[in-house]
C-alpha cells in the first residue's frame, strides 16, 4: 500500500481514537487551533485524509500533540523504533482525591465523551486563565 495512505489511514484512526470526525471540516477547524503558522486549507486536509499528500514535519508534530500520539508511529507507522524521549514530567503539586477521582471518571469514559469534556475544560481555561502560572 503507498505510505501516503497508509498515513491517511493512520491519521483517520488517531482523530476517530481522540473522539474527533475523520472528516476535512473537523481536520481543518481543529488543527488551525492548535496551530500557530499559516491556517492550512480544507482542501490541504482533505488531501491528507484522502492519502494524496502527507504534513510537513511541523504539522505532523502538531498533530501528533493534539491527538496525543507519537509522531514517527503516525508519520510511519512503525512503533518498535528506538528514540530519545523526553523524561515524563511531574506534578508540582499534589492532587487532591476529589482530582484523582475526576482523573479516574475520566479515563474510563469513552473517546467521544473525553472530548467533550476536554472541550467544556477548555472553555473555562479561556474563560478564567490562572493567575500564578499553574
Amino acid at each position: 500500500m503507498n505510505e501516503k495512505i497508509m498515513f491517511a489511514e493512520r491519521l483517520k484512526s488517531a482523530l476517530e481514537a481522540a473522539g474527533y470526525e475523520a472528516r476535512p471540516s473537523v481536520l481543518e477547524r481543529e488543527f488551525n487551533l492548535r496551530y500557530w503558522g499559516k491556517p492550512i486549507t480544507f482542501q490541504a486536509v482533505r488531501r491528507w485524509l484522502r492519502g494524496d499528500s502527507i504534513p510537513s514535519q511541523d504539522k505532523l508534530q502538531v498533530l501528533a500533540r493534539w491527538l496525543l500520539v507519537d509522531p514517527h508511529q503516525l508519520r510511519y507507522g512503525d512503533s518498535a523504533y528506538n528514540s530519545v524521549s523526553e523524561p515524563t514530567p511531574t506534578w508540582e503539586v499534589s492532587s487532591s482525591s476529589d482530582e484523582w477521582q475526576v482523573l479516574l471518571l475520566y479515563r474510563g469514559l469513552p473517546a467521544a465523551q473525553k472530548k467533550v469534556v476536554r472541550d467544556i475544560i477548555e472553555t473555562f481555561a479561556k474563560a478564567h486563565p490562572p493567575k500564578d502560572g499553574c
